[in-house]
């Protein structure tokens, strides 16, 4: 091999093995550029913001967007953006993908409990667990005073376990106490439970414990055989004194299929009267 061809080959040698440090340095000089190192942008606010219009604001900036979940707070319009990860003003590379939470387009719905018999404020107070609404408070006499009586939506009773949207305001009956004029107890022999019903209301006179005979199958169409407190007591062996109930108070019934004969009296009725305390229920 001559000296020539000797210093060629180192040569050609050195300059590949240049070359190629050259080409290692001039890749890591440019990896940066190729993945945006130390290159970060700011993420927008889109909190507040429409999702469809978020989610294109974004894209124009290189982001990628994604729901990625929604709840519903009636306040607020539906298919707005409530929150968003990373938060606004963070700064992330080009191309990450934001993750928004949606206010819901519709309101979901939830089982009406039973409130009837709670406080009103227990009743409300779990009302706000379901995101319900307190609407209107309506009061009548009863003994349960500020105890929910009745639920009703847009003046109609709501009963338990019905489907309701969150954010429906519903209604209370609450109860006002004892009224304070007594009035004669009213002679509900014969009457069925519906017809005594619609002839209390009016003097919010509520009818109580409900005791039947076997043979009833329909409670609201029985009739009524015997009632508690009776329209008089007999305070004096062989007189009838008229007994006084007051507005709140309750009259528990014993009723039975067919329309009962009314007995013949036998004493003289006194109109001196007692007051009565009935017992109620739901005390």
């Amino acid at each position: 091999m001559n000296v020539s061809f000797k210093n060629n080959f180192w040569l050609n040698l050195l300059v590949a093995l240049v070359a190629i440090g050259l080409l290692v340095i001039l890749f890591f000089n440019s990896l940066g550029s190729i993945t945006h190192h130390n290159e970060n942008i700011k993420v927008p606010k889109v909190e507040g913001s429409n999702v469809d219009s978020a989610a294109a604001v974004l894209a124009e900036l290189g982001f990628g967007v994604e729901v990625l979940d929604s709840i519903y707070v009636d306040s607020l319009p539906p298919l707005i953006v409530t929150r968003q990860s990373p938060e606004p003003d963070a700064e992330v590379k080009d191309g990450r993908v934001i993750y928004l939470t949606i206010n819901r387009a519709l309101a979901p719905l939830v089982d009406m409990p039973d409130l009837r018999g709670f406080s009103y404020k227990s009743a409300e107070l779990y009302l706000k667990t379901l995101n319900l609404k307190m609407g209107d408070t309506i009061y009548k006499p009863d003994i349960a005073k500020n105890f929910v009586l009745d639920q009703q939506i847009n003046g109609k009773q709501i009963k338990p376990g019905t489907k309701v949207n969150m954010g429906t305001a519903i209604d209370f009956v609450l109860g006002s106490g004892i009224g304070a004029t007594a009035v004669p107890v009213p002679d509900l022999f014969g009457m069925t439970v519906n017809e005594a019903r619609a002839f209390l209301e009016p003097m919010h006179i509520n009818i109580g414990a409900v005791a039947s005979v076997p043979d009833v199958t329909d409670e609201e169409n029985a009739f009524i055989y015997e009632q508690s407190p009776p329209p008089y007591a007999e305070l004096i062996p062989g007189q009838k004194v008229q007994n006084k109930i007051r507005p709140g108070q309750y009259i528990d019934l014993k009723i039975q299929s067919a329309k009962p004969d009314r007995p013949e009296p036998d004493m003289p009725v006194i109109t001196d009267s007692v007051s009565a305390n009935p017992p109620s229920i739901g005390n």
